[in-house]
C-alpha cells in the first residue's frame, strides 16, 4: 500500500478543511439538485457525499487508486447515495474528459495530478459549460512572493487560478485547527503502523512529516477552495 493509503485510511476529507467549509464552496458554486459534478481525484468520496447530501447535484468521480474507490463506494452505499454518486478508477491525467459537459468540476487537493492550479485550471475550465464553475483546493505560502514546492503565495496563486479565464467567486481557507485535524489523523494512523511492525524506511518517513509540519507547514503554509466561474 501506498504512503497515502495507510495515513489516510481515518480520514473522512482527505484536505485541510471541514464538512462546513466544502459546503460552503457548493454554496459560492451555486450547486442545485440535478447539476452534473465531475470529481477529479475523489479519494475516499468526502467532498462528493457532502455535497450530494447538501445540494442533491449528481456527482461522477475520478479516482486513481482502487482502494480508495473501493471505500468511497462503500461510503456512498452507506448514505444511500448511489443514485447522486459514482466512481470510476481511472487516472484523470489520461482519462478523456468531456468538453463543456459539465456545470461544475472538481480537484479538491491534487492539482498535481497535471501540476500546479493553473495547469488543474486550464483542464477543468475546458470540461465545464460556459458560466459553469471550477473549485480547486491548493496549498499557498502566507509569505509574499515565496515560491518553493510548486507553491506560491496567496495573490500568486488566485493569478494562476484566473489566468485559466476563470473569474474567482469564492475563497475557503483553511484555519491552523483544520491543518492539526488533518495530519494528527495521519500521525495516529503511522503510530499504529510502527506499533504494528512497519519498516524502519516507513517510522522515518513518518517522523520527517511530523516535523515538516510542526516546522514549517503549520506556520507559513496555507490551503484553500479557490471557487471560480467560466465566462
Amino acid at each position: 500500500m501506498s504512503w497515502h493509503e495507510i495515513v489516510e485510511r481515518d480520514h473522512d476529507l482527505q484536505n485541510p478543511t471541514s464538512r462546513e467549509k466544502i459546503e460552503l464552496a457548493g454554496e459560492y458554486l451555486r450547486l442545485a439538485p440535478g447539476m452534473r459534478v465531475l470529481d477529479i481525484a475523489s479519494g475516499r468520496g468526502g467532498p462528493a457525499l457532502v455535497l450530494a447530501q447538501r445540494f442533491g447535484c449528481r456527482i461522477h468521480g475520478i479516482e486513481r487508486l482502487e482502494s480508495f474507490a473501493a471505500t468511497a463506494r462503500e461510503r456512498i452505499a452507506a448514505a444511500g447515495l448511489e443514485g447522486l454518486v459514482d466512481i470510476e478508477v481511472g487516472d484523470a491525467s489520461t482519462v478523456p474528459l468531456e468538453p463543456e459537459g459539465w456545470d461544475v468540476a472538481l480537484c479538491i487537493g491534487a492539482a498535481f495530478v497535471w501540476g500546479h492550479i493553473g495547469d488543474a485550471a486550464e483542464q477543468l475550465t475546458s470540461t465545464v459549460r460556459p458560466g459553469g464553475g471550477v473549485a480547486i483546493g491548493e496549498p499557498f505560502w502566507h509569505e509574499p512572493g515565496r515560491a518553493e514546492e510548486d507553491f506560491v503565495d496567496l495573490p500568486s496563486t488566485v493569478a494562476r487560478f484566473e489566468g485559466a479565464g476563470l473569474d474567482l467567486t469564492g475563497l475557503v481557507a483553511a484555519s491552523t485547527d483544520d491543518w492539526d485535524r488533518y495530519e494528527s489523523l495521519h500521525w495516529r494512523a503511522a503510530v499504529d503502523e510502527i506499533a504494528a511492525g512497519a519498516e524502519p524506511e516507513f517510522a522515518a518517513t513518518h517522523r520527517e512529516h511530523v516535523d515538516r509540519h510542526l516546522r514549517v507547514r503549520r506556520h507559513d503554509l496555507g490551503w484553500a477552495i479557490f471557487v471560480g466561474r467560466k465566462p
